[in-house]
């Protein structure tokens, strides 16, 4: 054996590492850098057209000439990845707040309930005056009012399946935060978010084409007899259709289609295969999610590379949550305090919602008297109906189409995508063919408009049955199969305990995204051809184009109303059940 003594200087030596690694980057590292570049040019070009000048007096003029298409899709990718990102924030704040509070809780979860079945026109109606008034002269109030409406269609379906993982956090995983004394940054970052990340992602997926949905309603915004419009496909798959210009609608699909497709490719087929890795099991899965986007990352220098220029800001954070506390805190606290506590909070929070109805209720009085909420609760009992049906038949459809989904990872990797184009369809784009085809077969559009509702609602269902399937840990189903138990055993003993926290989950969402989608499905419009259902959607969605706020706040408080009772009477029981129960 012989040694060899190191001759170089200090200089060299200390830049040979450095080197070496430099050395190792081949054709993938340079691929991915330009890949990246390329997206922050395409970010940055595209950006300077929300700041352009904008006056609310301006006539609106969508340009529909095809070639304007790649530029609309753009504008529609930006706007739909804004508002996730705010989604993530909000999901990861409200959802943690209202998990370890019980006092939020009592308001924070009938609040997201209420938010949840406010339509995204109703939203809209205030979030267009707000930012017009917030950056006057600016495309930018227009673009924060659209970013806001796509929010409000893609958080609350994250924000309930993160609290749900947070509150059904398994047994031996709050041992060992609590046994090892973490913080409580660390408990959330290590422990909460992977237990919770599988349902996250795929939550994600199916809130990003609730995104899809109402992107017409979130780019061509029609409120109080004024029309506003933003580049993009919503806004340019609504001009067409106002049009009857069968041919641009083609476009837009297309254009829809090829953006569904690569995101779903670029973005969330990796995330998806990425999350396998949290999933709580024994046994390492036969078959498990692959990407190819993801494998060419991995083989890539450039996420080990950024993880050690990141390190250290990853170690800071740990080091300054460490004033929030540890995860020591007493399972019992005195009850005396705690009364004292709840009678404090309640009288504080009641008193502000008595105050905030007692003004509205002012308003209301002054201007059209209570009777105005009569009509849209007889309208709400028929848009009630649909609802019921559709959630029914959503269920006996897609729970054990989703099951057989999850369990396949090779069967999920062709499903993906087509769940995907299918979840993100939006409704008015089946506008002149469901024109068409009721006047052709005679059918109702009270009848028609539920089919068009379930284009929006139907997916939460089977998004959710998906994520819940494939969060079953894989010993649990190889156990089965050794002990030879199938078909209606197996989904006793297994299935349905194992998807039932996530199907509930679809199931709250799936109703409100019913109330919500029928807003932009009780009215059917292509080119000068309208049909209206009997409904509280299009009750709405008629006070919305006229400006009529106190009929509009009328329909959007029965809807809240409905929503919420259907949840407290139903979807809130199983809620309970699945915690004390079905918890794995």
């Amino acid at each position: 054996m012989s040694f060899r003594t190191d001759t170089r200087s200090p200089e060299k030596a200390a830049r040979t590492p450095l080197a070496g690694r430099l050395s190792q980057f081949s054709w993938v590292d340079a691929a991915v850098a330009a890949a990246v570049l390329v997206l922050l040019y395409v970010v940055l070009r595209v950006g300077q057209g929300t700041t352009v000048a904008f006056s609310t007096h301006q006539n609106v003029d969508v340009d529909t000439d095809p070639a304007q298409l790649p530029y609309d899709a753009a504008r529609s990718l930006l706007r739909m990845f804004a508002a996730l990102a705010a989604s993530v924030v909000f999901t990861f704040g409200y959802a943690y707040a209202a998990a370890k509070s019980r006092r939020l809780e009592r308001i924070l979860v009938p609040a997201l309930d209420i938010l949840q079945s406010v339509p995204v026109l109703g939203f809209l109606t205030v979030a267009v005056t707000g930012f017009i008034a917030l950056f006057p002269g600016s495309m930018l109030g227009l673009e924060c009012a659209a970013i806001f409406a796509i929010f409000t269609s893609q958080a609350w379906n994250m924000t309930f399946g993160f609290y749900y993982s947070l509150t059904s956090l398994p047994r031996e995983l709050d041992e060992l935060s609590r046994s090892f004394g973490f913080t409580r940054w660390m408990r959330f970052w290590k422990v909460e978010v992977p237990a919770g990340m599988i349902g996250l992602v795929w939550n994600g997926m199916m809130s990003f084409g609730g995104g899809w949905f109402f992107l017409v309603a979130s780019e061509a915004i029609s409120v109080n007899n004024q029309r506003y419009a933003l580049p993009g496909v919503g806004s340019y798959a609504g001009a067409a259709i106002a049009d009857g210009d069968l041919a641009k609608v083609g476009w837009a699909i297309l254009t829809m289609a090829v953006m569904v497709i690569g995101v779903n490719f670029l973005f969330w087929r990796p995330l998806t295969a990425w999350a396998e890795k949290f999933k709580n099991e024994q046994s390492e899965a036969s078959e498990v999610q692959r990407s190819y986007v993801l494998d060419f990352l991995r083989t890539s220098h450039w996420p080990r590379l950024l993880g050690r220029v990141l390190r250290p800001v990853g170690r800071g954070l740990g080091r300054a949550g460490r004033l929030l506390g540890t995860d020591d805190r007493p399972l019992s606290v005195d009850p005396v305090r705690r009364r004292r506590g709840d009678v404090a909070f309640t009288l504080v929070a009641g008193g502000l919602i008595v105050w905030g109805l007692a003004d509205l209720g002012h308003y209301l009085y002054d201007r059209t008297g209570f009777g105005v909420f009569g009509e849209p609760l007889l309208l709400g009992l028929a848009t009630l109906v649909r609802v019921v049906i559709l959630v029914a038949l959503a269920t006996v459809i897609w729970v054990p189409i989703g099951v057989k989904i999850g369990f396949s990872p090779r069967l999920t990797r062709i499903a993906q995508p087509v769940v995907q184009v299918l979840a993100s369809f939006p409704a008015n784009f089946m506008f002149p063919l469901a024109v068409w085809f009721f006047l052709k077969t005679g059918l109702s559009i009270n009848i028609g408009g539920t089919l068009l509702m379930a284009l929006g609602a139907q997916w939460y269902i089977l998004f959710n049955t998906i994520a819940g399937a494939m969060a079953i840990p894989t010993d649990l189903r190889e156990a089965m199969d050794d002990l030879g138990i199938t078909g209606w055993q197996r989904w006793r003993r297994l299935i349905i305990p194992g998807i039932f926290p996530s199907y509930v989950t679809g199931g709250i969402t799936a109703s409100g995204g019913a109330w919500n989608a029928s807003i932009v499905s009780e009215v059917v419009t292509f080119g000068g051809t309208t049909l209206t259902a009997t409904g509280l959607g299009a009750y709405i969605a008629k006070a919305t184009e006229s400006g009529d706020y106190p009929h509009l706040i009328a329909g959007v408080a029965v809807m809240s109303l409905y929503v919420v009772a259907l949840n407290r009477l139903l979807w809130r029981r199983l809620y309970r059940l699945a915690e004390t129960r079905y918890s794995l």
